[in-house]
Parts: C-alpha cells; structure tokens; sequence
C-alpha cells in the first residue's frame, strides 16, 4: 500500500511539473511574439493616462526611396507629426531621407541594423551589434544619438533585454498594429486602425507600401474629423528621442 501511494505521488507530481512547464513554455513562446505583454521587456505601448486627445503614428522598415518622400507630404498637409523607426543600413542608403524626417518635425528610432528574419535568435553579443551600428549610421548622418528602439517583428527575449540594458535603448511598442503589410485591403486596414481607436494609442504602419500611403490619407483625414492629434512618441510620453 505504502508502494502504491509513493508511486501514485510520483505520478501526480510528474505530470503536475509537465503540465508546469507547458504552460512556461506557452507564455513564454507568446511573451515573445507578443510587445504589449511586457515579458521580457518593458516597452511603451500606450499612453493610458493621457488628457490631450493624441496619437502616436509609427512607421517601421525605412526609410523608402518611394514610399516615405509621399508619408512625408501626406503628414505635412495634414499637419501631423510621426515618427519613423528606421533599418540603418537604410539611413546608410537613403541619409537625406532621414534628414527630411528631422528637419520636418518628426522623430527617428532604431529599428536594427539589417532587420534580419532570424533577429530573434540573434546571441546578445549580435543584437548589441546591430543597434549599436545603427546608433552610429544615425550620429554621423544626423548628428544625433537614437533612444527609442522598436523591436523587429516586435520580437523580445532575454538576449535582446540585455543589450537594450547595454545600449540604453527604451523599447517601443504599439496598441494598434495595422497589419499594412499583410494581403488585407486598405479598406480593412483602416477599419482595423480606426474602430477602437483612442487617446494615447501608438499606431504602427510601414512606409514600404503604396497601400499604407492610401491608409494613411484616410487615416489623417479620419484624425482630423475626429479632432485628434497625431505627434511622435517622444511628444506623447514626454520622453527624449535623443540622448
């Protein structure tokens, strides 16, 4: 009898421990693809406490010879402030771009290096490598020393916590990801964006796409019937974009 229950209790806190460690790898796998948890990182995704009635439009990947010359002249006739979370072998290649970002008001981010697909499995040693690099680009191109930093594919993990800790980088993340750069039309992409839309969201959109030009438009005229304003993020949290 005394066998059984030793045998029993094993059992039980087998598949207890098992069941434990699903469940870790669960959130953790989730935590991961997931910004706005917050579980590996602490990233701004909104402004919750916000009284002005604001937004913070982002966009990741460029800058874009095409593409961010036009979210450019769209912000400009709209009178709306962005900021763009830029690739820095991209402000390596296009540095007048990123000078037009500033001059014009808006504010630039670190978006890594060369946004590699496997950035996520990157070592510490890599990721401290690609921000640091880009960090650099962005200071001789513009004269200034980068802040914010938006994760590729809004992936974390401890590796990338530790060279944000190096870098001194502050991660931001979104509250409204428009999926711009899926099959989605624009019309739902909007839709998307602009059904639950309130104060102190972080919009994120890309400036690689003439479908995210055709949102955007919509998307400032759908702002500005709404009496909101869009500004960069360093506005919306009160924050430094530059050191």
């Amino acid at each position: 009898m005394v066998l059984l229950l030793t045998n029993y209790g094993f059992h039980v806190s087998f598949w207890l421990y098992f069941l434990l460690a699903i469940i870790w790898l669960i959130l953790t796998i989730c935590g991961s693809g997931l910004i706005q948890w917050n579980y590996h990182v602490k990233s701004l995704n909104s402004s919750s406490g916000i009284k002005k009635n604001q937004v913070a439009i982002t966009f990741d990947d460029g800058p874009n010879p095409e593409f961010t010359p036009l979210v450019l002249k769209l912000l400009k006739k709209y009178n709306a402030k962005a900021t763009f979370f830029c690739v820095g072998k991209h402000i390596e290649a296009y540095p007048d771009l990123v000078k037009n970002c500033i001059n014009e008001g808006h504010s630039i981010g670190n978006h890594t290096y060369s946004h590699p697909n496997s950035f996520g499995f990157l070592s510490t040693e890599k990721v401290i490598s690609e921000l640091q690099q880009t960090n650099a680009i962005a200071k001789s191109v513009v004269g200034v020393d980068l802040k914010l930093y938006r994760p590729a594919f809004g992936v974390t993990n401890p590796r990338i916590k530790r060279a944000l800790k190096v870098t001194g980088l502050q991660s931001i993340g979104w509250s409204i990801r428009s999926l711009d750069t899926t099959s989605r039309s624009s019309d739902k992409v909007l839709k998307r964006i602009t059904k639950k839309l309130y104060k102190g969201d972080i919009i994120l959109l890309h400036d690689t796409s003439l479908k995210t030009i055709v949102v955007l438009e919509q998307l400032l005229l759908f702002l500005q019937q709404q009496n909101i304003e869009s500004v960069t993020i360093d506005s919306l949290f009160k924050i430094k974009a530059y050191a």
